[in-house]
């Protein structure tokens, strides 16, 4: 039953995420907010939700196992997006154009990539001295950086040549409100035109997806640590492995894989890279002011794979001035070769 409710809660906290990134975008179209806005920053905070809501959850409820799930999630993320996420992406690129479907070169803007992993290298690794240093205040400076410098980056993400244009179709892709679909179709004017929803439903849609993430993200935490002690499982290693790619990578084939598929490839690949920038701020926050943010062993590998990882995409990047679908298989080489460093030591 365990595992069940495991599948389950990780299920209700995706679902939830729906409701959450929907309703915010759609309050961000109410409140006049820029396409910008509503496409890039509110999108992005919506999708990445989960990744931030469940560490937290699991640090402030799951006492000492709570904290070690937490710090694994945390450190999870990153792995999973510059390794499995981009294999996944690639394999994406390389079926639909054997398809036909599109043309096999990926034609991403090399300035947001760059942008993106430029900001994720440097702040990821100031973590991981945080980790080796063990200092509190150490933490709390570093903290106060990576927030700053995701402020920055942000600003400079909107002056970036070609962001507009992204931004619009970013936005563009806003979904009617489910909550107020799902009303509609019970009372049998699925068919008419409403417009767009009102604000209220759009903020108490919003507030509800919030209450899903945080009751299920709750859930999660007792079940991991229910299987964890049954199987002998250290609980950070189980996070690491089972919480990103649960959370992160169905988002991956929500979103990236579909916009791969019809040719849109910045927004494809920058949806990972702008993750893995949010990732290396927010999360990362969480752990260096709420746990110990103690890394050794697994947990250190876990950093030090993922820089690894974006340190190739980074240099791919800067040497050949793009990234091919081939550098992102070679990507998913990199995570089974971590996943098996770690199965002889759980």
């Amino acid at each position: 039953m365990d595992w069940l409710g495991l599948v389950v809660s990780l299920a209700v906290i995706l679902g939830g995420a729906l409701l959450f990134t929907n309703g915010i975008e759609w309050v961000g179209e109410r409140l006049g907010l820029s396409e910008g806005v509503v496409g890039s920053v509110l999108a992005a905070i919506g999708t990445a939700l989960p990744e931030t809501v469940l560490p937290l959850i699991a640090v402030l409820v799951g006492k000492e196992a709570g904290k070690e799930i937490g710090v694994g999630a945390i450190l999870g993320a990153p792995l999973m997006l510059t390794t499995l996420a981009m294999f996944v992406l690639g394999a994406s690129v390389l079926v639909f154009s054997r398809l036909g479907r599109r043309r096999r070169e990926i034609r991403a803007d090399p300035g947001v990539l760059r942008l993106d992993l430029g900001f994720f290298l440097p702040a990821f690794a100031l973590a991981v001295v945080a980790g080796l240093i063990r200092l509190r205040a150490v933490n709390w400076v570093i903290a106060v950086l990576l927030l700053v410098g995701y402020g920055l980056y942000v600003w400079r993400h909107f002056a970036q040549p070609g962001e507009r244009e992204l931004e619009r179709e970013a936005a563009a892709a806003v979904k009617p409100l489910y909550l107020r679909r799902a009303v509609r179709m019970v009372t049998g004017r699925a068919r008419t035109n409403p417009g767009p929803p009102p604000t209220w439903a759009s903020m108490a849609q919003t507030l509800i997806g919030l209450a899903v993430i945080v009751v299920a993200a709750r859930a999660f935490v007792l079940f991991v640590t229910h299987l964890s002690d049954r199987f002998h499982v250290p609980y950070l290693a189980f996070a690491v492995l089972v919480a990103p790619v649960a959370t992160e990578l169905p988002e991956v084939f929500n979103a990236s894989v579909i916009w791969a598929r019809r040719g849109r490839d910045t927004l494809a690949v920058g949806n990972v890279t702008g993750a893995m920038a949010f990732q290396a701020v927010f999360p990362v926050t969480i752990g260096l002011l709420l746990t110990p943010w103690k890394l050794s062993g697994e947990a250190l590998v876990a950093a030090i794979v993922a820089l690894g990882a974006g340190a190739v995409l980074y240099a791919t990047l800067r040497i050949r001035g793009r990234l091919g679908a081939w550098i992102l298989l070679l990507q998913g080489a990199i995570y089974a070769a971590y996943v098996a460093y770690l199965i002889p030591r759980l």
